[in-house]
């Protein structure tokens, strides 16, 4: 038998993968793919050995290994009965004949990593996760955890680790503990731009170029500004929005009062900043942080 773990959301990897060790009675033996000599493969396809009657072989990253990833699907008919394969792979090259030939006789669990539009995804996870762990977290908290986390498994995993074992948990006590993710940064950048605050903007860019990518920043920035634009223009409420374009309520509440103010003309020139600056951005004539301190300088003065 052989199953292939694969995908980019390595958390649920992980607990597949715990389920399979567990099921199994004995001790799993764990490869690194990449590492593995051709020589090798009879030994780890064959059955029994001295020290058990059944094995449980896990190869991780074998699609790395590209000469023996070649030749794996001629081995595959040689798998002895009493060994299970598994292999983890994040994203193995799907137009191979290796993995058309695993499709035809494998076990394939993909694990998609969660996006910008599963926020009600992870707010569920969240509220079994901390139902399980004991802990007694409400609507609000959840929402709070999660628009502060963002929807990556293993962060809101250690989030919920680190809040376990306080007494009580409340969305003051989540701001209070809990580290803000990068989303969060830039909307306090796009918060304090909206607001006027052209000094504060540039001071705030000035620590996020010390950690952070800029075209990642910019990305989330612009993601920000069609999220004004689209309270600006939709005439519905802010959950109802939130769901349509796949966006967290908090979000959607902080910038509500902004683009109440602003209305559809000043949610367009917001955009016009962007496009323009985007513009520059894709021509890679001028320093992509320089564009963003710009932009947001411009969005400041407009407020004025």
């Amino acid at each position: 038998m052989i199953t292939l773990l694969t995908g980019e959301n390595s958390f649920e990897i992980s607990l597949a993968l715990q389920r399979l060790i567990a099921d199994f009675s004995g001790e799993a033996e764990q490869i690194e793919g990449s590492e593995i000599e051709e020589r090798q493969l009879p030994d780890l396809l064959s059955g029994a050995t001295l020290f058990s009657d059944k094995r449980l072989v896990i190869i991780k990253n074998l699609s790395e290994n590209k000469p023996l990833w070649s030749r794996l699907g001629e081995w595959l008919g040689r798998l002895d009965d009493s060994v299970t394969i598994i292999l983890v792979d994040e994203k193995p090259d799907k137009r191979t004949k290796t993995y058309k030939d695993l499709k035809a006789v494998a076990n394939i669990q993909e694990f998609a990593a969660w996006g910008e539009r599963d926020t009600s995804k992870a707010e569920a996870w969240v509220s079994h996760r901390a139902e399980s762990m004991g802990m007694n977290l409400d609507r609000k908290s959840i929402q709070m955890l999660v628009y502060r986390v963002g929807n990556n498994q293993w962060n809101l995993h250690h989030a919920l680790q680190k809040l376990s074992v306080l007494d009580s948990v409340t969305p003051s006590v989540i701001e209070d503990i809990i580290d803000a993710a990068p989303a969060e940064n830039v909307f306090n950048l796009f918060d304090a731009a909206l607001r006027g605050d052209g000094q504060k903007t540039s001071d705030m860019i000035t620590v996020l170029e010390q950690t952070e990518d800029a075209y990642m920043v910019f990305g989330l920035l612009c993601s920000q500004a069609f999220q004004l634009a689209a309270l600006a223009v939709a005439d519905k409420s802010e959950s109802e929005i939130a769901k349509d374009i796949g966006a967290h309520p908090f979000a959607l509440q902080k910038l509500a009062p902004h683009a109440r103010r602003l209305g559809r003309s000043g949610a367009r020139r917001i955009i016009e900043s962007f496009a323009s600056a985007d513009d520059r951005l894709k021509s890679g004539a001028t320093d992509p942080w320089t564009l963003i301190d710009q932009a947001l300088a411009r969005i400041a003065v407009l407020q004025k």
